[in-house]
Order: C-alpha cells, then structure tokens, then sequence
C-alpha cells in the first residue's frame, strides 16, 4: 500500500469522524516575560511543514482558567497519518506473533493508531519537536536579537536555554495511566507488568523497574544464607561471605544477558549509540553524515576527547580529593573534641552532623558541576551523554558513601564502629529515602497549588498572540490535566533510583563479612522501593520521556567494580579478623596476608572466569540474530539481481521511457 492510498483512507476516516481531535501529547508552556512574535514564531514552526524547516504538527492552545497563572500553554498532537509516517521514516520495531521485532511499514497500517504504543507515540512526536533546526537565515530568536542560533540548532532547546519556555512535558494518558495504575501499583505482590510498564513509559523506565525486580529476586539467595550463618552456624562467616561475592559476579553476568533478551524482543538490540540521531543540545555544523548521508549536525570527536581528558576528568579527581579531605576533616574533629571529656554531650555528634550536611550540599554542587561539564564536552547522543555523565557522577558518590566506612575499617579497624554504621546507613536512610521520595513530591505540590492560587493575574499576551490557533474547550478534561500537570515535579531519568540500588549493593557486598543479614534489610527495602516508586511515576511526577535503550549503559560497568571491589576488601577484612588469625597461630603476619591476596587472586580469577563462561547472548536471540543478517543478505542481493535484469532490458529500449531503478 502506497502513501497516497494511505492518505485517502485517513481522509475517509477523518470525514466519518469529522469531530474527532488528536489527544495532546506534549504540553508547552512558556515563560511569562516572554514576547508575543516569539511564541508565534515557535508555533508556525511546529505547524508548518517540515520541506520549509517545520515539524507539521498540531497546536492548539490552552484557555486561561481562573486557577490558571498567566503562562500561555500550548498542546501538541499530531493526526494518525503523521505518526504513521514517523514510525517507518524511524524504523519503529513491533512484536510478531512469535516474540520477534520487525520493522513497522506502511502495510501494517489500518485506520487508526492502536498499532502504536502511547509510549512510541510520545518518542516519535518528542523526535520531531527537537529537530525543528535553524535554517541558514535564522540567526537569532525572533524579539530578541542578542539571542544568537546557529544553522541546524535545535530551537526548541534555545528556548529552553534561554528560559524562553517554562517546560515541555508528556502529558499523560489517563485512560491508559488507569489501566497501569490497577495492574501495577495497586497489585503489590503479583508480578510487575513490564510489558505494560514499556508500552505507557518505555524501555528506559522498564528497564529500570526489570532490574530492581531482578536484583530483589537474587538477594533472595545471600537473604537466606544470613539467616543460616546468623543462626545455625555463626562461625563460618568467610565460606559464606565466599559465596555472597561469587554470588553478586554470577548476577551482573546473567543480568546482561537478560538485558541482550530484552534489548532483541524490545528492537533496541542494533541500537549503536553512534548512529542515534544528534541529541538536540549538540553543537556542530550541518553537513551529511558518513553512515547515513543524512544532514545533521558535525563535530569532530577529537575536540569531545581533549576536554574530557585534560579538563573534566581532572576536576572529578580534585572534586574526589576534596570530598576526602572533608571526610578526614570531620573524623579529625571528632577526635579532637573527644580529648575534652567535660564538653556537653551533644558537642560530640556536631562534627557527624555537620558533614552529613556538607555531603548534602557537595552532592548538590558537583551534580550541577558533572551536568555542566558533559554539556559542554558537547557529546553527539543522548547515550553517550548518559554515560559520561554517569561516569563522572558515581566516583562522587562512592567517595561520599563509602570512604567513612573504609577509613572506620582500616584505619581505625573498629569493627563494632563499622557495623553499627553499615546498619545505621542501611536501615535508616534507605527509609528516609523512601519517605521522601513518596512525601516530598507531594508536599511540594500542595505549596505549588498555593502559591499558584495566591497569584492570579490576567495573562498578558493571550489576546496579542496566537489568534490563528484553535483554543481547547474550557471544559476538556485535558485542559484540567495540563493545569495539575504542570505543577508536578518532572522525573528527568531512573539515575537517582539507579544510585540508591548502586549504594545499597556497596553497603551489602563490599563489607559482606561484617553485616551477613545485610541483604535482609536490602529485599525489605527493595519491596517497599517497587510501591513507593510506581506511586510517584503514577501519581506524583509528570509523565517522563520515553527513551529507548538496549542496556543499563554506563551503570553495568560501575556495578562491576564495585562487585571487584567488594573481593578486595572482603578479603582485607579477613585478614584483620582476630578470630580468623586464631585458627592459624603458627602463621607469620607476611604469611598470613600473603594466604589473603592469594585468596584474592583466586577469586578474582574465578570472577574472570565466569564473565568468558556466561556468554551475554542466549543461544536462541543468537541464532535469530544470524537468521535476521542472512535474510537481509539475501534480500540485498535480490534486489540487485532484480537491478540488473532492468539495465538490460533497459538497454534494448533506447527510444522508450527508461525503467525506474532503486
């Protein structure tokens, strides 16, 4: 079926329902100090079509309501036939009957879009807002001329960058959203529904709650070995501790495996970070790509690779030696003030106080630093932006999470101090994290609803701008839900649930030997964590943006070296144990740390040994994989036999009109 066959069953469709209106996809409200020619010029360019630089989608604008502040909002829709045409111009992969992607065309249509997901929807409109560029005449955003574009920047971003626009959200779909809410978050101790997850939120999301519910289910194992070490055989804690570790290198091998699985059935597995599309912050000069002789914006890799190099990493290195300082300096402190025993009591808990708050802040500061920094490396795509930004966040986090336990056990090697502290940051923040997580958010829109009631002004620019813009019906819920939406928090990406999972591992395997019920307190929290985080993403936060991925990226790695690590010093901490050195008295103190690095090395190995022996594809998505490369093998020499055979008879009418060839 061709495209001009297409449109006349979509025209036949839109004159039996004449009164039907696209759902809004994405919510754009701007800044209240901004011009009226600036919206306007920003609203042709996601009208007009895309031969003259637009995005060919459609506005609609939001009526000002009593509770309303005086942002002007728009709504974004886009028809079927627009998203249709999106799916295939993006190679949108679907699901046949037996569990392989394939690539979705114009022969899947029929008249109506329940072939795609909301979640592929929102990818596909989002696409299209962020690559409405800058021509070559567009120097700079209309009504403010010290506001500079370059040819092929994303202007939507400029907008933002500018603080020209307030926000751009998803709104959500609250039939759909209904329909999670009753499978998911209400149904605590079935089974996540995943595929459900992906369709309404994505992969990246999905991805997110697949490992929590995967990594819960492993800590099962160490959770009942606790207990059996805590109480049938309380002195065989290494042979535990042995296994624990062995344990967490089997886990993150099957693990990326299972992310090969998902990555195939979900069509993300050919996903090559180099070949995304630009993400639309990136700066470069328009010209064709090598790959995909498309024009997009160029910027040669090596000018990414010496500010990385000689700038950022150095800086992360500084940050992390200045987090290290500050925590000697607080255990310094400390000391000190316990040399004057007739101080008041409470004296002797500021110098902890102090630095639980200085981490708040350090966390803060070089998480605007790290973002800072990425942004300005000037990463091609969204991926590979990811991923610096993850690689420059979690040495941070590990400094500041963990080196107050390192320097207890090795240099004060107080191990009454390390567990009483392993339990305190376990047990005790993990919930203050859950509480805020679920608390917070709503405690911050309840004074957003206040503030926004308190100021009611007239807006200023609805009557001088967008007049050839249809308005909403006062009465259409979706209206109303932009209106709550837009005093929601924004939930920009699963990092921060990524990080609790990567600390709470540290404090469960990295001093296994110390804590064994560790992984109790971990799975009970992880229970809670599922609830608490389908709670905020379906009841507290705007819908995030659908974002495909094929892996946990940059956070994979970062889980295995802390899982080396935790080898390390598991064993350092046998070492030190006196109940350990009991068993082997004859022993000299060379030969008994000499017997642990061995062990070390062992295990290590051991480690080597199963990331060679688990391979990260399956047998089955390998030979799918085979099958899909030979047939696209065959059908390419089809073609070009089928070429061939037209230049001949091509050359046997020399007065006739010529053959088309591909």
């Amino acid at each position: 079926m061709d495209k001009s066959e297409i449109r006349k069953r979509v025209l036949e469709d839109k004159k039996k329902h004449h009164n039907y209106i696209p759902p809004t996809y994405f919510i754009i409200q701007f800044s209240n100090k901004i011009k009226a020619e600036t919206i306007e010029w920003l609203t042709n360019k996601i009208k007009t079509d895309r031969e003259q630089g637009g995005a060919e989608l459609q506005v609609r604008k939001q009526p000002i309501l009593e509770t309303q502040k005086h942002n002007v909002t728009i709504h974004i829709s886009a028809d079927s036939e627009r998203l249709l045409e999106l799916a295939q111009e993006l190679d949108v992969k679907k699901i046949d009957k037996i569990s392989h992607p394939y690539e979705f065309t114009y022969h899947d249509f029929i008249p109506s879009e329940d072939k795609l997901t909301t979640a592929e929807k929102q990818v596909l409109v989002r696409h299209e807002l962020e690559n409405i560029r800058a021509l070559l005449h567009e120097t700079y955003i209309p009504g403010y001329p010290d506001k500079h574009l370059y040819e092929g920047q994303s202007i939507l971003s400029a907008y933002l960058y500018h603080g020209l626009v307030k926000q751009v959200f998803p709104l959500h779909d609250m039939t759909a959203l209904l329909k999670l809410r009753s499978v998911w978050h209400f149904s605590l101790f079935n089974k996540q529904p995943y595929e459900e997850i992906r369709s309404y939120f994505g992969e990246s999301v999905t991805l997110y709650f697949q490992f929590l519910g995967f990594y819960t289910a492993f800590l099962t194992l160490p959770m009942m070995l606790g207990f059996f070490q805590w109480f049938v055989a309380p002195d065989s804690v290494a042979f535990f501790c042995i296994i624990n570790i062995i344990g967490a290198a089997i886990f993150l091998e099957v693990w990326q495996r299972k992310c090969t699985e998902l990555a195939f059935i979900w069509g993300t597995i050919s996903m090559a970070s180099s070949l995304d599309d630009p993400r639309p912050n990136f700066i470069g000069v328009m010209g064709k790509d090598v790959v995909t002789e498309r024009l997009q914006p160029q910027s040669p890799r090596w000018k990414t690779n010496v500010k990385m190099y000689c700038v950022s990493f150095p800086l992360v290195f500084l940050c992390m030696i200045g987090g290290f300082i500050v925590m000697l300096a607080s255990f310094w402190i400390e000391d000190l003030l316990k040399s004057y025993p007739d101080l008041p009591w409470f004296i002797y808990y500021v110098p902890s106080s102090v630095y639980a708050g200085m981490i708040y802040v350090m966390n803060m500061f070089y998480r605007q630093l790290a973002n800072f920094l990425t942004e300005w490396e000037n990463h091609r795509t969204q991926s590979q932006f990811d991923r610096h930004r993850v690689t420059k966040l979690v040495p941070f986090e590990f400094v500041n999470n963990f080196m107050s336990l390192f320097y207890i056990a090795f240099i004060y090697q107080d191990m009454d101090m390390l567990k009483y502290q392993l339990a305190t940051l376990l047990i005790i923040l993990q919930f203050i994290n859950n509480i805020q997580e679920a608390v917070l958010p709503v405690v911050i829109q309840y004074y957003k609803k206040k503030k926004a009631d308190a100021i009611r002004e007239s807006p200023p620019l609805l009557s001088e701008c967008l007049l050839d813009v249809e308005e909403l019906d006062p009465h259409d819920p979706q209206v109303i839900q932009a209106e709550e939406e837009c005093r929601m928090e924004p939930y920009e990406d699963p990092y921060d649930d990524y990080l609790e999972l990567f600390v709470q591992f540290g404090y469960v395997f990295l001093f296994s030997s110390i804590s064994p019920m560790a992984a109790f307190w971990a799975v009970l929290n992880n229970i809670f964590e599922i609830w608490t985080d389908s709670f905020k993403l379906c009841y507290l936060h705007q819908r995030p943006m659908a974002r495909r991925v094929k892996d946990t990226g940059a956070w994979q790695r970062a889980f295995q070296t802390l899982c080396t690590i935790s080898i390390m010093t598991n064993c350092a901490l046998f070492a030190l144990s006196p109940a350990l050195k009991s068993m082997a008295p004859a022993m000299s103190p060379v030969e008994w740390v000499l017997l642990f690095v061995g062990i070390e090395h062992l295990l290590l190995f051991i480690k080597q040994i199963l990331h060679f022996a688990i391979p990260d594809k399956p047998d089955w998505v390998r030979i799918a994989l085979a099958k899909i490369g030979y047939q696209s093998t065959k059908a390419l020499k089809k073609q070009r036999l089928e070429n061939r055979r037209l230049r001949k008879i091509s050359e046997f009418l020399p007065n006739k009109e010529s053959l088309k060839i591909d």
